[in-house]
């Protein structure tokens, strides 16, 4: 079967010929002449089966472009057209230097820059990613020196623009600010060393970052999600790979319980919190009042001093891991206002002990113990401002009655024993 030509490309080119063409079809193994036309095309290469690399022979108009091989030639109506193109011209490179290694991307301003076929940096190809009419982008090849950088389109080969390979040093960390953070990512991380400008990509573990900001001692990131676990973080520039730092994904706190779960509305006592990922912890409030001290006893358990507050609030947690959410268990802790007792009735009993004594005051729900002269006493709380002790026997005298809540003591009114 004779070849096939399916394409040509480019489909234009300059009527003086030299235009580099690729045609692509198939049954071209064995093919010995390509024509534009009657006319022959230069520098023939058979690639493949189904590729030809060529140079176009001068002519005019339009040509139909045939393959000739052992079993024929071509018939397929595939054309090229000799129409003078202007020659590209370059005026600008963008970076103007790069790595001895390759691998940047380098933008080329100009003109008639339509059709690229070709960018060299000096002897060797580049690979062409994007093309307009005033611009080609390229991933520059590896090199050395100062070398010419051309773009060739249908209409020739442009003017030179220099280049200049340089040595550029590998990228070094000295630090990370933060050291962990949440699994959730997005949180702000600053990476600080030498080296840094440029940098292409900022890794946690595998997985990439966001670049905020760069500078050549300075990174910002936003990091990525990640599992709770320790990753590396290394940097990629146009010098190599840095050094990797130690940066930990931390699961967010959970608060499960707080011992006790009353106190004075004036703070200052000392809370027990119980839960899981504490070891880390920066803060604690109760509510919307940050504690005004805590001690971390270990990843389950923390000792903080309430802060002044009022009712009944969630107690919570911040790690690098986040800050603690409701959840399982009972993080709730109540202010209480320290207790009142307005009146005693009646305020005087016999020594015996035994008489039915009803105390009248304020904040006496969580009244915990009720004592005449320091002798406890049983009692019932009624209401918030209503309780009924019974007096404990007691030498006859005057005696201080006090109660006890979890808020503290209250203050005294006194009680009368008289004598049996």
């Amino acid at each position: 079967m004779a070849p096939v030509v399916t394409s040509v490309s480019p489909t234009q080119g300059n009527p003086a010929g030299g235009t580099p063409v690729t045609i692509n079809g198939s049954g071209f193994t064995g093919a010995t002449v390509v024509r534009f036309g009657p006319n022959l095309a230069t520098n023939v290469v058979v690639v493949s089966n189904t590729q030809i690399t060529a140079r176009t022979p001068p002519g005019s108009g339009t040509a139909k472009v045939t393959v000739t091989g052992p079993t024929g030639t071509s018939t397929q109506n595939v054309f090229f057209t000799y129409t003078t193109v202007a020659a590209p011209v370059l005026t600008a490179l963008s970076p103007t230097s790069g790595p001895t290694t390759g691998g940047n991307t380098v933008t080329l301003t100009g003109t008639n820059l339509t059709g690229a076929t070709q960018v060299l940096f000096g002897a060797t190809p580049a690979t062409i990613l994007t093309n307009t009419a005033t611009q080609i982008t390229a991933t520059a090849p590896a090199g050395t020196g100062t070398v010419n950088v051309t773009a060739t389109t249908p209409g020739g080969t442009s003017n030179p623009l220099p280049y200049t390979y340089t040595t550029v040093s590998a990228p070094t960390l000295t630090n990370l600010n933060p050291t962990s953070g949440p699994t959730t990512g997005g949180n702000t991380v600053t990476l600080t060393g030498t080296n840094l400008t440029g940098a292409t990509q900022v890794l946690f573990g595998a997985t990439p970052a966001t670049i905020l900001t760069n500078t050549a001692t300075h990174i910002t990131v936003s990091a990525p999600a990640g599992p709770p676990s320790v990753v590396n973080v290394t940097v990629t520039t146009p010098g190599g790979i840095s050094n990797p730092l130690s940066y930990i994904y931390v699961a967010a706190p959970v608060v499960t319980g707080v011992t006790p779960q009353f106190g004075p509305d004036t703070g200052g006592n000392s809370v027990t919190i119980t839960g899981s990922g504490l070891a880390l912890a920066g803060a604690v409030h109760f509510g919307p009042n940050l504690a005004t001290g805590f001690t971390v006893i270990s990843d389950n358990q923390l000792t903080a001093t309430a802060p002044p507050g009022t009712g009944t609030v969630v107690v919570t947690v911040t790690t690098p891991g986040g800050t603690s959410t409701l959840g399982p268990g009972n993080p709730y802790y109540t202010y209480l206002g320290a207790p009142v007792i307005n009146s005693l009735i009646p305020n005087e009993g016999s020594s015996l002990g035994g008489d039915s004594v009803t105390i009248n005051g304020s904040n006496l729900t969580y009244t915990d113990s009720v004592t005449f002269g320091g002798v406890p006493a049983s009692f019932s709380v009624l209401s918030d401002t209503l309780a009924v002790a019974t007096a404990p026997a007691h030498a006859a005298g005057t005696v201080n009655v006090q109660l006890h809540t979890p808020a503290g003591n209250s203050n005294t009114l006194p009680f009368i024993y008289d004598p049996a």
